[in-house]
């Protein structure tokens, strides 16, 4: 029989910084699965990396306000989980997003323009997934679980050390494709790491109403997937635990699942009205706990960080957000017989009749609204 011990998490949440910035030393079975405080190269990046993010985020949100987006939900609160799995990863990894991870796609090294590209109407996906070994965001929830659990056992079948990252939402483990993506990881030891950021509500539901178990973490027990917890507005404890996950993924051990305490900041989109069903003191209280500014404090403090670095990569984050301003207010150039493009690899007759039918009555349109001669 298992040790079923080795697959439970810790019984609080993995932490090396305190709110306010100070060390703390982890518990003693966090000590014992090796979560060490990163070194300061790494958590630079984190740091560096969560400030363009934020500004991302506060960027698109206010495009989203000018009409130039049409839905935006913003990671605001969430910043280390977006950030320091994402810089955790390999080339040779995939990772399965969903419509609230766009600061996690822009850290990882895509166009904040082709990111966008969804939530703008312009096009299903604005990066080539092949290219970037990035899955498009996914809007369904959970759906990208099982997604990632397959991909994961595919990149084992083809002899590659490879795993899949697969960022899903507390609402989202209330799903039955969260539960089939488990229970296939494990039962085929697939690499695939699924990282629960638990923002406390799935839209207006919190928690509470969600499940009964002690932790999210929990439910990854019952399949036999290796779990843990870690408080997900420490950059420094995320970064840790992550990487201890895909090192188990990588070496053979099968998958994990790791969730995240964290806070969406937020509402929900900006169609929600989140005043609806949470209160400003709740908000309030989780201001204190925003992760850029816990581990901006512990890097000062360690000499690690200057007032001079902080100004540049702020303006850094100013020239980014300037730059996705400018062409995001550009209008963007629709092509109708684009709609036919990648539905099947081979064309059906069907698809190939409509698209004639559909260039015909475009060209017919365009010859009604030409211009006539003037007349004497």
């Amino acid at each position: 029989m298992s040790d079923i011990s080795a697959l439970l998490p810790c019984p609080e949440p993995v932490q090396l910084l305190a709110p306010d910035g100070t060390r703390v030393e982890p518990g003693e079975l966090a000590t014992a699965r090796g979560y060490a405080m990163p070194e300061p190269e790494a958590l630079l990046e984190v740091w560096r990396h969560m400030v363009l993010g934020r500004r991302f985020d506060a960027q698109a949100t206010a495009l989203t306000k000018q009409g130039r987006l049409a839905v935006y939900p913003s990671s605001r609160g969430q910043d280390a989980c977006q950030v320091a799995p994402i810089l955790a990863l390999a080339e040779r990894d995939w990772l399965f997003p969903t419509y609230r991870d766009s600061m996690a796609l822009v850290t990882h090294g895509i166009d904040p323009m082709q990111v966008l590209t969804l939530l703008r109407g312009d096009w299903h996906c604005g990066y080539d997934p092949q290219a970037t070994r990035t899955a498009p965001q996914c809007t369904p929830l959970a759906t990208q679980a099982v997604h990632a659990a397959g991909t994961a056992h595919g990149l084992t079948r083809r002899g590659s050390d490879g795993i899949a990252l697969c960022l899903i939402g507390d609402g989202a483990t209330s799903e039955g494709d969260f539960h089939e993506g488990l229970n296939f990881a494990a039962v085929f030891e697939a690499p695939a790491v699924f990282l629960v950021q638990n923002n406390k509500y799935a839209i207006s539901v919190p928690l509470a109403k969600q499940t009964k178990a002690p932790a999210l973490a929990y439910k990854g027990v019952g399949y036999g997937v290796r779990s843990e917890q870690v408080d997900g507005n420490d950059p420094a404890a995320v970064l840790a635990v992550m990487r201890a996950a895909y090192q188990h993924a990588r070496s053979g051990g099968g998958p994990v699942l790791v969730e995240a305490h964290t806070y969406r900041m937020e509402a929900h989109t900006n169609a929600d009205d989140a005043t609806r069903y949470r209160t400003a003191d709740e908000v309030d209280g989780w201001t204190g706990q925003d992760p850029i500014v816990r581990l901006q404090t512990y890097l000062v403090e360690q000499g690690h960080l200057d007032e001079a670095r902080i100004e540049q990569v702020r303006a850094e984050a100013e020239e980014l957000a300037a730059d996705l301003r400018t062409r995001m207010n550009a209008e963007s150039v629709v092509e109708p017989l684009s709609l036919f493009d990648h539905v099947y690899a081979e064309p059906t007759p069907q698809l190939v009749e409509q698209r004639e039918m559909v260039r015909r009555e475009i060209s017919e349109s365009a010859h009604t609204l030409e211009p006539t001669e003037a007349r004497p």
